[in-house]
């Protein structure tokens, strides 16, 4: 019986169904392709700096949804109920907008801090 009629999955396809892939740049083209993250080093401490980064970038996300819903929380109603002079509405939402955009430009600038090793 070949792994087709047993039912489960084809070495290529079983990274394919996985929670979370993660290949070395000089594996398999197959086990490339299918995984969500790819390393192009075979270095796997640069697995932890992945996750580091992308928690660094969820982290940023939440913080420019948070400020620009607040902004628009604060804001809207006083500039839909005319009490803000419309002037003053565009240049705090082009402040807004900056803002984000630099807050994100931050992610440029960080750098990995270097894996503890464990002494044995």
């Amino acid at each position: 019986m070949s792994v087709r009629e047993s039912g489960l999955p084809t070495p290529a396809a079983a990274p394919a169904a996985a929670a979370l892939g993660i290949a070395m740049g000089s594996g398999t083209d197959a086990a490339i392709g299918a995984a969500r993250l790819t390393l192009v080093r075979g270095d796997i401490d640069s697995l932890v700096t992945a996750v580091r980064l992308a928690r660094r970038t969820l982290g940023t996300i939440r913080a420019n949804l948070a400020w620009a819903f607040g902004y628009n929380d604060v804001l809207l109603p006083p500039a839909a109920l005319g009490l803000l002079n419309p002037m003053i509405a565009a240049l705090a939402m082009s402040a807004s907008s900056v803002l984000v955009v630099a807050n994100s430009l931050r992610l440029r600038t960080w750098q990995p801090v270097p894996a503890r090793r464990g002494t044995r």
